[in-house]
């Protein structure tokens, strides 16, 4: 329950009492925003009776208060929007976010592609190297192999060429016999 308080002011010179809730020192300051607007009015225009004043200074705190209702209601608004927005923000991050998770785990997925892939492309290359040798040990025996086959065929030609002198010979010996 809330306890209601008199509060005695002073107001274009004349005293009033306000009765309420609020704070003293807000209800007092509140009376001298009016008393110095009256007064401000009263002094620009000596003509005007303390009615008319009072009148005018409510006008105009009245106009004050009206601006500042539909600024306020312009504040609400616009501050309701990125609050209507954020939800949709939120799951914009979010599937932002799963996105990014779904990019990693691919690009895991791709890392360890890649490192299979140079695996394979290293043991590739070991074995091409050892074929390589293996072709090289080959060549080297061919090599040999070729040298001795020409070193053997070289032989069977003189070894035919001494067949050939023998039988010339052995005939010559023969008929050198039959001719005796």
């Amino acid at each position: 329950m809330t306890v209601k308080k008199k509060i005695n002011v002073l107001i274009d010179g004349r005293n009033f009492t306000v009765v309420g809730a609020e704070d003293e020192r807000y209800v007092r300051e509140l009376a001298q925003f009016v008393d110095f607007n009256i007064k401000k009015l009263a002094n620009k225009n000596e003509r005007l009776s303390p009615t008319m004043a009072a009148t005018l200074a409510a006008f105009n705190i009245a106009d004050e208060l009206y601006k500042l209702q539909e600024k306020h209601k312009e504040l609400e608004k616009r501050s309701k929007e990125p609050l209507e927005k954020f939800d949709d923000l939120k799951k914009e991050v979010q599937d932002a976010n799963n996105k990014i998770k779904e990019m990693e785990r691919y690009n895991l997925e791709q890392k360890d592609e890649v490192i299979k892939t140079r695996m394979s492309k290293e043991e590739l290359f070991r074995d091409m190297n050892d074929v390589k040798d293996q072709l090289e040990e080959t060549n080297i025996k061919l090599h040999r192999l070729e040298s001795i086959n020409k070193e053997l065929k070289d032989k069977h030609f003189n070894s035919q060429l001494e067949i050939v002198e023998l039988r010339k010979q052995l005939n010559q010996t023969l008929n050198l016999i039959e001719g005796k």
